[in-house]
């Protein structure tokens, strides 16, 4: 069996992958079978998975591989293109676990949109991102008023890492007390949003030295290394999808429209993204998404995930 989950939304595709894994680990205890491929850090050979498939197990457990930035290994991708079917029919599972958009034209997401059970995750849009800002509150035993949940989505860009950050800060500070649309304004930052796009045009710029210096004020400062790294990532998000519609020949007029962002943020986005290239966005997103990983996980400090990032980019 194979379980799908795709999409630009890291925080809600990242979140269901994380139930899978509990589920998995809460049925099998010591989790032997539980192996984990990603295609971006290591080079994963499509024999080594249908052998981790085939081997019989001393412990009478499902196995459950975890594939991670397949579409990025074309070769990989092609080779498992011709053994889905043998994937989809086996009686263990895979998680083919994608950040970030595909192209429509795909032919393995095609397939595997029909054969797999399939999941996408795309930037919710204002409705619904308002609906997520109150579950997140409550989930996170706080309350909030519908002022506040309308100026953090307003505030936010729609991006789910740096709300679900900034509703713990004001969860933690208001108490037992519900979080108003003052304190939003009080808690968010917009001058950190925008010293990290000016990281971002130094990167942009090859000015490794600047890009590390805005950093380090911040650091300084006091700012959260990990909020800093949501926000960084939140912009190459931005600037990902933007490129991706220019890609495409999207009028600029209707990138916002298409893209689901607010025009502000796309007017800041698209002259920056034409510095990159579709493929440098893409990998340095990627990066950025295995940078946090391996933060929260503890592989990392945060402040010298920073650094690293912004050295190795």
């Amino acid at each position: 069996m194979i379980i799908f989950l795709y999409g630009p939304d890291t925080f809600r595709s990242r979140q269901k992958l994380n139930e899978i894994l509990d589920e998995y680990k809460e049925k099998n205890k010591k989790a032997f079978n539980l192996k984990f491929f990603d295609c971006d850090e290591q080079k994963v050979d499509i024999a080594k998975l249908k052998d981790e498939l085939r081997q019989t197990s001393m412990f009478k457990e499902k196995k459950l591989l975890v594939v991670s930035n397949l579409f990025g290994d074309a070769a990989l991708k092609e080779k498992f293109l011709k053994e889905a079917k043998d994937f989809v029919s086996s009686g263990e599972v895979i998680v083919i676990y994608e950040p970030g958009a595909i192209k429509a034209t795909d032919k393995l997401l095609k397939f595997l949109i029909k054969e797999a059970k399939a999941q996408e995750f795309k930037p919710l849009d204002e409705r619904n991102l308002k609906i997520w800002i109150k579950k997140e509150a409550q989930n996170q035993k706080g309350k909030i008023d519908d002022y506040a949940v309308e100026t953090l989505a307003s505030y936010s860009g729609g991006d789910l890492w740096q709300l679900s950050n900034e509703i713990s800060k004001m969860i933690n500070f208001k108490k037992d007390r519900t979080i108003t649309s003052q304190d939003v304004k009080s808690s968010l930052k917009p001058k950190i949003e925008n010293d990290i796009f000016r990281t971002i045009d130094a990167i942009a710029q090859k000015n490794k030295r600047q890009a590390l210096n805005l950093l380090a004020n911040h650091l300084e400062e006091g700012d959260n290394a990990l909020y800093l790294l949501s926000m960084i990532g939140y912009q190459f998000r931005n600037l990902l999808i933007v490129k991706e519609l220019l890609e495409k020949n999207v009028q600029y007029g209707m990138i916002a429209k298409r893209s689901g962002l607010h025009p502000f943020v796309v007017k800041k986005s698209y002259e920056t993204c034409r510095q990159f290239s579709f493929a440098e966005l893409k990998k340095i997103y990627r990066k950025i998404f295995q940078v946090d990983i391996d933060v929260k996980t503890g592989k990392l400090d945060q402040e010298m995930a920073l650094e690293l990032l912004i050295a190795g980019i």
